[in-house]
């Protein structure tokens, strides 16, 4: 999943895919033969344009994921968010206003492409605008693709986000990039006061987490705090790079005062409050007992799918696909001689089986990390049958940073910088071993790499001097997470696993997966199912691990709606792809279609069948 960890909490992977189809980008089309731009393309290109560079300057930290924090944008490489009611306000103001200035554009005098465009950026102004309903919404959710109702849980929150962002994408190359990032981990008590207040107002209206995910993220709250400032990332980063880079300084001593002064005082009156604020929360999962928690719901189901489907219609559809995919994974397990017992019984016994992980300690996980690294190569190979662009893709794999991996996502990826300074992320949790099969490990590693993120997030990033910015600054989770289930999808058609009948079934199992969870987020925050009952059905129906489904039904508990864009993504690119195969028959060209996705850079769902209408018209006239 792109970070999920999850917008605003974390800019990365939801740092997404801010999209839009511009004249220049359909041009990269294989096939495409664009109509002359209608003249008033340029006026809408232009305001795109001053779209991105407003909202780059209400997100920082964005700006340095893109590697766009440079020239006249330098200022932005020292500044992290505004977490206040002023970062509020401006939020709202900016939809608001792009909301007006798109409806003084004659929709219909623009181009084909431009109006795909136009349609996408006015849906993500309209999901943040809806959003300000709710004092624990927030505008820029519509651009960013996720709901985090509260600012402090096991995986929201500056102290999950801002040390492995500082670490990993603030690039350091000389003396002012290191006082920048000095300057951050100062702003970074700030965010963390910010945060605090919010915590406390919440309270007042009884809006606070439950308590399960209290206890897990005051835990690890408390866990940073103890951590001598010495071994702190805030610190050892910045002077590890400097001292490499031989950057005369006092760097190491300058941090270590910035941490012990200001971040760890601001940590301890957020420890203080979280744990007043949260000393009466329950054991409620679902987002049904906040005020107005129906309809918040509503529309974190819009964020999460871009689709009206109710929660009750999106439950069903679930519960009647884990069904199917039940049914395929029994015919696989009987082939194999494993017959006895429910398909999630029968996986459950194999979860239990020692040879199916690797061994829970350093040594394997970089045997684990080093597996993940072949079957990205092994993909590789196959990319020519699935897309016709030669994108080059780098990628990095890394285990999620020790001091936040208890209340972290099982696998999320960051995707690379546009200026080509960093590579794309992509994070795998190993908190345990025992959380990963390794029958599981390739679909991770699709889904995650290629033929998904990864390669999805190069596209924006090797032709972005083609594309506008905008393109790089929202997040449709619907897309985004379908096309990677999607991928999981072509690695099999494309014989992936043609003899390897148990990672076929960790393939399958990854798709029923999501299934479930249609189930089980829709059960939780609609009809009222308890935390337990949800973990159960879980477990139960996947045969999944508990830890592992304690820690994902943990993770849908605090970001509503967001797990359900996977598989109702998926569900819509598949029927958009038999619609074009039917439209066009022998003309069909699957990697042109993939290709076509791609190159929307990301569009609602609402929007998509338009894109295949532009592909299945332009391949009828090749």
């Amino acid at each position: 999943m792109p970070n999920q960890s999850q917008q605003p909490q974390s800019f990365s992977r939801r740092d997404l895919l801010l999209s839009a189809l511009s004249a220049t980008a359909v041009s990269a089309l294989p096939g495409f033969a664009l109509a002359q731009p209608a003249p008033s393309d340029a006026r809408f290109t232009a305001l795109l344009d001053t779209f991105a560079d407003e909202i780059l300057r209400l997100t920082p930290t964005t700006a340095t994921s893109l590697g766009m924090d440079k020239d006249g944008r330098a200022a932005l490489k020292s500044q992290l968010e505004d977490a206040s009611p002023a970062g509020d306000a401006a939020w709202a103001t900016q939809v608001q206003s792009m909301l007006g200035r798109l409806s003084a554009l004659d929709r219909g005098t623009l181009s084909a492409d431009a109006q795909i465009r136009y349609d996408t950026v006015r849906y993500a102004a309209n999901e943040g605008a809806a959003g300000l309903r709710f004092p624990f919404g927030g505008a820029a959710s519509g651009f960013f693709g996720g709901t985090s109702p509260f600012p402090v849980t096991q995986q929201d929150g500056a102290l999950t986000r801002i040390p492995e962002f500082l670490d990993s994408q603030h690039q350091i190359a000389n003396a002012a990039d290191a006082e920048a990032y000095l300057e951050r981990v100062s702003a970074m008590a700030r965010v963390l006061d910010q945060e605090t207040a919010r915590i406390v107002e919440q309270a007042g209206h009884g809006i606070m987490p439950p308590n399960f995910i209290a206890h897990t993220a005051l835990g690890q709250l408390r866990d940073f705090r103890k951590t001598p400032v010495a071994a702190q990332k805030l610190v050892t980063s910045i002077a590890e790079r400097t001292r490499k880079l031989g950057l005369a300084g006092d760097w190491d001593a300058r941090a270590t005062k910035l941490v012990n002064g200001m971040v760890y005082p601001a940590l301890e009156r957020q420890i203080a409050a979280f744990a007043k604020a949260t000393a009466k929360a329950t054991d409620v999962a679902g987002v049904h007992r906040l005020p107005d928690g129906a309809a918040y719901y509503e529309w974190a189901l819009r964020l999460g799918t871009s689709t009206s489907r109710s929660a009750q219609e999106i439950h069903a559809i679930g519960l009647e696909q884990n069904k199917q995919l039940q049914s395929r994974i029994d015919a696989i397990l009987k082939a194999q001689g494993i017959t006895q017992g429910t398909v999630g019984a029968r996986m459950r016994a194999l979860s239990k089986d020692p040879k199916r992980f690797y061994a829970d300690n350093d040594a394997g996980r970089e045997q684990l990390i080093a597996y993940c690294n072949e079957r990205v190569n092994a993909v590789r190979a196959l990319m020519p049958k699935i897309s016709h662009m030669d994108l080059k893709v780098p990628l990095q794999i890394k285990r999620v940073p020790v001091d936040i991996e208890a209340g972290a996502a099982l696998g999320y990826m960051n995707f690379a910088s546009l200026d080509g300074s960093r590579p794309a992320i992509y994070y795998i949790n190993l908190k345990s071993t025992t959380l990963w099969p390794k029958s599981e490990l390739a679909t991770l590693t699709a889904h995650e790499g290629l033929p998904g993120h990864a390669f999805q997030g190069a596209y924006l990033a090797e032709h972005h001097n083609e594309l506008p910015l905008i393109s790089s600054l929202m997040g449709f989770n619907a897309f985004v997470e379908g096309w990677a289930l999607y991928a999981e999808q072509l690695v099999d058609e494309f014989g992936l696993y043609a003899n390897d009948p148990f990672s076929q079934i960790g393939y399958l199992q990854a798709q029923q997966f999501r299934a479930c969870r249609l189930v089980v987020d829709t059960g939780m925050h609609a009809l009222k199912w308890t935390r337990q009952q949800a973990i159960r059905f879980l477990v139960e129906n996947t045969g999944r691990g508990l830890p592992a489904m304690t820690s994902e039904i943990d993770r849908y508990s605090v970001s509503p709606g967001q797990a359900c864009g996977y598989k109702m993504g998926h569900n819509e690119i598949l029927r958009q792809r038999e619609r074009a195969k039917a439209a066009l028959g022998g003309r069909f060209d699957l990697a042109a279609f993939n290709d076509a996705l791609v190159q929307s850079c990301g569009v609602p769902l609402t929007v998509l069948p338009t894109v295949v209408d532009r592909y299945i018209s332009e391949a009828k006239k090749a």
